[in-house]
């Protein structure tokens, strides 16, 4: 029997602040950008302290492995990033070096989309081809809406809901975020159909929502437009935070529904930026705790990795 192994992609995050320059150089692929920009970056990250991402995503991948154990299905985890270390070529060749020969794929943005998990699935295919070439890999595209993903979003959800409605008296709505993309990157183009990620956003939300109905109202928006020219998807978060100020309410709990875990659209965008950028609209923001450490994700990933692994057997077997 092939010895198999689950890859789970992230994106990655530099260490220091020194660092930044050359992480920004390998998410634009070496395309340059204007001095302003990359010190914007540094202060943010400054700001922050640091991005926990790669040692939150290294946890989530420890208690993936336990689950899938738990499960009779012992398999390693191994954990790579597209912009930082670990690379997915260097993961790649230490799978290889490990006799993994099938490996079920996982990238760990639910929502799918050519500029994230489509870069992603490249970039590995690329690495496969170069450093193990016939490892055989199951890739997971999409779980914007898989059950335990919308549960391990609820219970953050629900938690924190309920404590800030009853501080402050009263419901307050909900502001579902995902990460905004350029608009140009998402439309059919060339034969290819238009891509699915802005509605699988949005269903990831709807989903949430629906499994808390005491929730009196809730909005959608995407977040951390980035400073390339041309349109980026909409409604901002700035938008509707206006909108629900003038509302007359006093009060807004923001989840963003597209990210796994604290990083700095997190720590820096909506605890510093949105957090300041609501006060000004005398709206008090609060956001729910990040999945990070959250069993029931590990249940999910770990139920995907089980699927990827279960098709790779039917494979092997056919």
């Amino acid at each position: 029997m092939a010895k198999q192994a689950v890859l789970l992609l992230a994106h990655g995050t530099p260490e220091t602040v020194e660092q930044i320059p050359k992480y920004l150089s390998n998410v634009t692929g070496g395309r340059p950008l204007p001095k302003e920009v990359v010190e914007e970056i540094q202060r943010r990250y400054a700001l922050i302290g640091r991005s926990p991402l790669t040692e939150i995503t290294l946890q989530q991948a420890r208690m993936a492995e336990a689950e899938l154990a738990a499960i009779g299905q012992p398999v390693p985890v191994y954990v790579a990033m597209r912009n930082w270390h670990p690379y997915i070529a260097d993961v790649v060749r230490q799978m290889h070096a490990d006799g993994v020969e099938e490996a079920a794929v996982l990238c760990l943005a639910p929502q799918n989309s050519r500029t994230s998990v489509g870069l992603y699935r490249r970039a590995l295919e690329n690495a496969v081809a170069a450093e193990a070439a016939g490892l055989r890999i199951d890739f997971t595209e999409s779980w914007a809406q898989h059950p335990l993903l919308i549960d391990a979003f609820t219970e953050r959800l629900r938690s924190a809901w309920s404590k800030l409605s009853a501080a402050v008296g009263e419901d307050v709505p909900v502001l579902f975020t995902a990460h905004s993309v350029p608009t140009r990157t998402i439309q059919a183009c060339e034969g290819q159909p238009a891509d699915p990620y802005a509605e699988e956003a949005r269903r990831t939300a709807e989903l949430v929502a629906a499994r808390m109905p005491e929730i009196p109202h809730w909005l959608f928006a995407f977040q951390s437009q980035g400073a390339s020219g041309g349109p980026w998807l909409g409604p901002t978060v700035e938008e509707m935070l206006q909108s629900i100020a003038a509302s007359g309410a006093k009060t807004v709990l923001l989840q963003p529904i597209g990210f796994l875990c604290d990083h700095v659209e997190i720590l820096y965008d909506v605890d510093i930026h949105f957090r300041e950028f609501a006060a000004r609209q005398n709206l008090r923001l609060e956001r729910p705790e990040s999945l990070n450490a959250s069993s029931t994700l590990a249940k999910a990933i770990a139920d995907l990795a089980r699927l990827g692994l279960k098709r790779l057997n039917r494979r092997g077997n056919s």
